[in-house]
């Protein structure tokens, strides 16, 4: 009798030890056709966003280096009127900000509204390729959960037809493949959701911080400009 008991208490620990351990891919591949197919998208999504997210951070890192000395020097060959030195030192600083100013001082001469236009023209190129990919993440952003969603719908629709067809008697395996499919594909699309979100107000962030210094260096090199000889 202790023999057929403790035998019974074994499977009873081994079945809750086996629920315990479910992983994570066995919830993936138990969730459906639709539900791979879903969670497939998303995960291509994923690697698409966070490609574009460490492509673009890099080059907004690299954007954002100014030397420090670099106005100083601009400041000095304008005033001394060597332009052309000033000319070279904006093209061997490969930044936003050294192509701003480069664009500035090859309208010198000219009135300083023309100047002003200039320089915003080129700013507006130089915003446009610091954000260059950027509203891709932001779609993926808000489409991953949606998309996430509808494995839920399509997992539910499953599990409805499989009751309407059960004739009274249901099937709980065939049950749990539809709610599979719609809690892995929901938690799925949020999770990358909320990555994509997450890198795409980094990138934000990252980017007006160039933004503004650019614009600093920009009234700096008009002001300059104005100073009286």
């Amino acid at each position: 009798m202790l023999l057929y008991i403790q035998e019974n208490i074994d499977a009873v620990t081994n079945t809750v030890s086996e629920e315990k351990t479910l992983s994570i891919y066995k919830l993936i591949m138990e969730s459906g056709t639709g539900g791979l197919i879903i969670i497939c998208l998303l995960f291509i999504l994923l690697a698409v966003a966070l490609y574009i997210y460490f492509e673009r951070f890099f080059a907004i890192k690299s954007a954002a280096k100014i030397d420090e000395n670099f106005m100083n020097q601009i400041k000095d060959y304008v005033s001394e009127g060597k332009l052309e030195a000033a000319r070279d030192l904006c093209k061997n600083t490969n930044t936003p900000t050294a192509r701003l100013v480069g664009k500035g001082i090859s309208r010198i001469g000219k009135p300083l509204d023309d100047i002003n236009k200039a320089i915003e023209n080129s700013g507006k190129l130089e915003i446009y390729q610091l954000e260059k990919n950027v509203s891709v993440v932001a779609t993926i952003a808000g489409a991953a959960p949606m998309i996430g969603f509808l494995g839920t719908v399509i997992g539910m629709i499953v599990a409805i037809h499989e009751i309407a067809n059960s004739g009274g008697q249901i099937d709980i395996k065939m049950l749990s493949d539809g709610l599979y499919t719609a809690m892995t594909t929901t938690v799925a699309g949020l999770i990358v959701g909320i990555i994509a979100y997450i890198a795409y107000n980094h990138l934000v962030v990252r980017t007006d911080k160039v933004v503004y210094k650019m614009e600093a260096v920009s009234v700096e090199f008009l002001d300059l400009l104005n100073e009286p000889v």
